[in-house]
């Protein structure tokens, strides 16, 4: 999506990189907030979306292993995605290229989503900072792919959150630090995770309307 809305500014300050713990430590979050909810509740719309909550975690793993795959190549692609085949498991439901067995039950869901984050964190910590990859957001690093993949896990654990009815808040270290590297115009703020809400189009703040488009910048800083 585009971003037709201006974001406010504010001034530079010195930044901590996004790291491949911050990816394995808000999985480590959304599992222990998730695993234990009974079964029969993940058929429930996820917050706003179309999906209900199992697709929403199924996409989140999919974005992991996706920006995993990106990365993992010799020569990763600078103009296209991984040419991976994508299915749907019904109509309206997201496209992806990971699907849970749901026989497994949730601790399955919950298997998989910890092993395509495993991914994305070991090719994070082993690809050198100069790799470029593909992104449709712009050409990103390493640092940027992991951006993108807590931002993905943060939101859309929210949405999961508001589906099944459990309370769900990421660190707030990481949602500044996430915000430093993807989202350049907005100030970060007292309050970290509502400000990448609003960045995301999740909520309105006092002053500044909810952002009906919106897109984050992965191209690297340096």
């Amino acid at each position: 999506m585009s971003d037709t809305q201006a974001s406010p500014t504010t001034a530079d300050a010195p930044r901590t990189p996004v790291s491949a713990d911050d990816v394995e430590e808000v999985v480590r979050l959304i599992v222990a907030a998730f695993q234990d909810v009974p079964e029969e509740t993940w058929g429930r719309s996820a917050g706003e979306l179309e999906w209900d909550c199992w697709e929403t975690v199924e996409h989140l793993a999919d974005d992991m292993f996706c920006y995993a795959l990106q990365l993992s190549a010799p020569n990763p692609p600078l103009d296209s995605y991984v040419p991976t085949l994508m299915t749907c498991q019904r109509d309206g439901g997201p496209r992806e290229t990971i699907h849970a067995e749901r026989e497994a039950g949730v601790a399955g869901l919950m298997q998989v989503l910890q092993a395509c984050t495993g991914l994305l964190a070991a090719v994070v910590r082993t690809r050198g900072p100069q790799t470029r990859a593909h992104h449709s957001y712009g050409v990103s690093d390493p640092e940027g792919f992991a951006a993108m993949g807590i931002v993905e896990a943060v939101v859309h654990a929210r949405d999961v959150a508001d589906g099944l009815g459990v309370a769900w808040e990421p660190p707030a270290g990481v949602c500044e630090r996430v915000l430093a590297r993807l989202f350049r115009n907005v100030p970060v703020g007292d309050d970290p995770w509502r400000t990448l809400l609003w960045a995301t189009g999740r909520l309105e703040l006092p002053g500044l309307p909810r952002r009906e488009s919106w897109r984050w910048d992965g191209t690297p800083l340096d």
